[in-house]
Formats: C-alpha cells, structure tokens, sequence
C-alpha cells in the first residue's frame, strides 16, 4: 500500500529498533548528575583543536637550513662548485681589503674581540649560574647540549674539510682550518642559548634576537676585513650556531610546556590561557557536550605527572567538573625516571609503561570506571577528550565538591577506619592503587576518596597491596596518631599483614610528596614515623626492592658510557674554547 506520508509525517530514521536507540535520544547522556549533550563528531580531515604547527619561526629555520645544506653541499661537492665559491669569497675579501685605513682597522680588531673567549666563557657561566639559581635544570641540559654540540659539530667540519685560510693579507689573530668559522660559531650558540633559556617569548625575546643577529654580523664582517675567514666560512658558521640550540630547545624545552617564567611553580604543569584555553574549550563542548564557563588550575601542590584542572560548566545551576591534562613531555618525564629508578633498584613490580599519551588516559579512564564497578569511592568519569593527536589529551571526571586532601583534613576515628576499609576493599577486588598520597585521598564527611587511578594495576602482586597499605597508614599517622592508626587498622589486618606492609614500605615504594611529609617531619618534630609503625607491628626482615634484570645492566652500562663521553666532551670543552 502506498504511503501519502507528507512533509511533516514520521522519518523512517525514527523509527524504533529493537536494541538500538535513535540518535535524537543518543544526544543526551547523564553522569554523576551532570547532563552530557551537543556532542559533534569532527569530521574527516578537519584539524583538531590544537593542531601542532611549525609557526613562523619554525618554517623560518627549516626553510633556512635546507637553503643552507643545499648550498655547503654545493660548496665542497663537486671541484667546480668549490672554485667558484672560493673565487666569489676572495672576490669579497680583496674588495673589503681595499676598504682598510687605520680607523676601520680599529674598528675590525675591537668587533674581533666579540668571539674571543675572554667575552663568550664569561657569558656561558652567566647562563649556567642563572638557571642554577632558579633550578631550570631542563634548560641547563638543553643549554649545556646545545653549546657541547655546536663544538663538536663544528670541530669535526673543520678537520673533514681543511679548507685553509683565505688568499688575502691577513691582519687578524686566527688559529686552524678556515671553514666554518669557530669564534661565529661560539658566539652564535652563545646568544641563541641565552635568549631561548633566560629571555620569556615575546618582545624582548625578539629584540635579543635581532640586536643578537647584529653582533653575530658584526663579528663576521671585522673577520672577513681582517682576512681570516672566507664570507662562506662566516656565513656557515652563522647558521649552525643558532640552528643546533633552537632544534634542540624545540624538541626537548618546548615552550608551550616549559615557559621561560620566574615565578614559582611546577615545570610539568601546562599553560591554559590563550590557544591551549582555546583548544579546551572546543574540545570539551564538541566531544563531551560540555559548554565551559571558566577554566583554572587546581591543586597543582599535589601533581607532577600531569595539569590538573578546575573547570566550571554550564548547567542548571552551573557545576564544576575536575580534568587532568596530560601531554608527551608527561610520558617522556615517566619514562625518564623510571628508566632511572631502574638503574638505581631494577623494575617494581607491577610496573606499567604506557606507549602513548593516548594509551596513559585510556587506562585511567578505564581504571575509574573499574573501581567505580567494584564500589570504590572515587570520582565518576565522563571521558577524555583529544586536544592534539598523540600529544596532548585530557580526562574529565567529576568534582568533588567540598572534599579536602588528606594532608589538610581533619582525621578523626571513622576517617582512619574508611580509608583502611578502602584498602581492605582493594585487597578483596584485586586491585591496586599505586600512588597512595595526601593529594590522591580526599576526605568528605569522614569518608575518603581515591583519586588520580593512571597507575593502578589489575591483580596485583602481594607486595604491590603490602605497599598500599603502607602508604595508607602513612598518611594517617602524619594527621593523627600513630598508635591509634595502628589499633585501627587490626579491624581490618592481621598483625603479620601490618609487618609486611612496613617491610615493603620504604624508599622508592613511598611517593615523593609522603617522603617530603616525613622528612620534614623528622627534621623539625624527631620523629620517624616508619620506625614507630615497624615497632609496634612483629618483626620481620626488610622486603629487597632490587631486581637484576638484563634490561638494568644494559641501561646502567648505558648511562655510564652516555656519561663518559660527555665528561670527556666537557673537559675538551673546558681546554679548549669553552667555559674557562
């Protein structure tokens, strides 16, 4: 039978499917109160919403050092191409020898100084002792890199080439082969070093710069009037100084994770005004349906491994919800200290190394969703968002409003019995938390709160559950007394799971923030809370952390060699045109 369906009937796409809702009811999903809704599904190709660009500086250098590869190539090549580059540079130079007087003369000798170590050493202990100063130990190695490698580079070009000294009088102080020209070079990574490590970005960045390019040229110009360098000896020299140290600050001290600022705070904490503010807002809004009123930075004290994040949405009434953002140069930190604390003690067990930032908030999203399913209290997730593919991501989960951290609430009785119950109830559920630390238990109403699960692990070792145990009466006992969390905890454990637990706890199985807490605490009060917690529990030998492995001597050998082939770059360094 024909359907006369008009304009304004039933589409067939509403109609009801066994199993399958309509996407007008998809629309809207409800979590923890909060109403998800406007999701947009970004289309194929469309940039996402902090999409990594070279910018102008970045097209600038690549364009810069393909031009100048191409031509040093064509430099020593071919034996034609040399001829009639040298031709063209002793065309210059007898051009400029020309120009001279007594005056210019005075003028070339007092701009030579500029690349005599007498100017650059003093400079390069300026910066070192700066970032020293304010702990930018990220920055010194990066600078520190930079300069060793532009040596080295340089070294290495000057004695595969030997091009010797230009075909006109010489009237300069000059020392090996001609190309490139080592005293540019130094004074070019020097300034280029200075202005990425200590100058914020901005203007007056850009002026150091730019005042940088003419003393760099200045010095260039006085060696070519003197006659001891060739214009593409100059030139050359001119490129890979600053070349090497912006690549290397790009790569490891990017300044969208690491800003030059002098204030205080905590490098691996992420900026999230201008674009990267931008990003988040429409990242949230077209992948979670959420309309941001405000974003700002929360309980930064407690996080190292990532940005965590107070964001206010829109709502009837308003409402805040909790976000973590976590981007590459989180991983590479984990990565990095693991591959140290493997050197120092071998794999914890248990250990978890992600691939990928994608990979990292996958877990801990699955992980929220794990203990929420056992009947853990902690806070219920709405996802996480993309902001750059691969690199940067962030979890949203719910706010808990009102809570505090361990570290600041007051811990009375029925908070010492919840918290260890949570971890009896993990024991039960086969799970581990981690990371159990003053910023990662919230207290509300005297229940607590397990937050940030990232390193939570799913049937975990005996010694993983003694460590979070541990951790747990650690914390207590620096709110409240000791004994009394230790009485406490026999409700929940027998005595022999208390020894275990403090046989294991110890070093590098208590987080860093508990460490600090206990430190202070024997330094200022005399008191050490692990030795009063293994008095009270039955003896039992101390639990090894060490573990040999294969992957720990080849890491540790490594290191070592990594360490002796730098110290040697430092004392030749040092010897020759370096700090000294």
């Amino acid at each position: 039978m024909a359907d006369d369906r008009g304009p304004g009937g039933p589409d067939p796409g509403d109609r009801a499917v066994p199993g399958l809702e309509s996407v007008a009811q998809r629309r809207h999903v409800q979590i923890a109160g909060l109403r998800l809704s406007g999701r947009r599904r970004r289309p194929s190709g469309e940039r996402p919403p902090l999409p990594r660009e070279l910018q102008a500086s970045g097209w600038f250098w690549l364009v810069t050092g393909i031009v100048a590869v191409g031509i040093w190539v064509s430099l020593f090549a071919w034996p034609a191409s040399s001829d009639w580059w040298t031709r063209q540079d002793t065309a210059v130079l007898r051009w400029l020898s020309d120009l001279r007087n007594d005056t210019l003369t005075a003028i070339a000798k007092a701009c030579h100084a500029l690349g005599s170590a007498w100017l650059i050493r003093p400079l390069r202990w300026a910066i070192v002792l700066v970032l020293l100063l304010f702990k930018r130990w990220r920055s010194l190695l990066a600078a520190l890199a930079s300069i060793l490698l532009v040596g080295e580079v340089v070294r290495a070009i000057s004695l595969a080439v030997g091009r010797p000294r230009p075909l006109v009088e010489m009237i300069g102080e000059w020392s090996g082969y001609s190309h490139p020209s080592i005293p540019v070079a130094a004074l070019a990574v020097t300034l280029s070093v200075a202005g990425l490590a200590l100058i914020p970005k901005g203007r007056w960045r850009r002026l150091w710069f730019i005042d940088s390019a003419m003393v760099i040229a200045l010095l260039g110009i006085a060696r070519m009037y003197l006659g001891v360098d060739h214009p593409t000896d100059v030139w050359t020299a001119a490129m890979i100084g600053p070349a090497i140290p912006f690549v290397v600050f790009r790569l490891f001290v990017p300044e969208t994770v690491f800003p030059v600022t002098y204030r205080r705070g905590v490098t691996a904490h992420l900026d999230v005004t201008g674009a990267r503010g931008e990003a988040i807002r429409a990242a949230l809004e077209e992948q979670l349906g959420l309309t941001v009123r405000s974003i700002e930075p929360f309980g930064l004290e407690g996080s190292g491994g990532s940005t965590p994040l107070r964001v206010k949405v829109a709502g009837d009434p308003d409402r805040h919800v909790f976000a973590k953002l976590y981007a590459r140069s989180h991983l590479r930190a984990d990565r990095w200290y693991k591959a140290g604390r493997t050197i120092l003690y071998g794999s914890l067990e248990d250990e978890v190394r992600f691939q990928s930032v994608r990979r990292l908030v996958e877990y801990e999203d699955y992980m929220l969703l794990l203990l929420d399913r056992a009947g853990l209290p902690s806070p219920r997730t709405f996802g996480f968002v993309e902001i750059t593919p691969e690199r940067e991501y962030m979890i949203v989960t719910e706010f808990i409003e009102g809570a505090r951290e361990m570290g600041d609430a007051e811990v009375t009785d029925a908070v010492v019995d919840d918290a260890l119950l949570v971890v009896r109830r993990m024991w039960d559920a086969g799970l581990a938390h981690r990371d159990i630390k003053p910023a990662n238990v919230l207290v509300k109403d005297d229940h607590v709160v397990l937050i940030d699960p990232a390193f939570a692990t799913v049937r975990p070792s005996p010694w993983r559950q003694a460590v979070d145990l541990a951790n747990m009466m650690i914390i207590l006992g620096m709110r409240c007394d000791p004994e009394r969390v230790y009485q406490r905890a026999l409700q929940f454990f027998t005595p022999d799971d208390l020894a275990e637990a403090f046989a294991a706890g110890r070093g590098v199985t208590i987080p860093t923030q508990s460490r600090s807490m206990l430190a202070d605490m024997r330094r200022e009060k005399g008191v050490d809370l692990l030795e009063q917690f293994r008095a009270m529990a039955p003896r039992r030998e101390m639990i090894s952390i060490q573990r040999w492995s294969a992957r720990r001597l080849g890491l540790a050998a490594g290191a070592l060699l990594v360490g002796l082939i730098l110290l040697g770059m430092i004392i030749d360094n040092i010897r020759g045109a370096g700090f000294l």
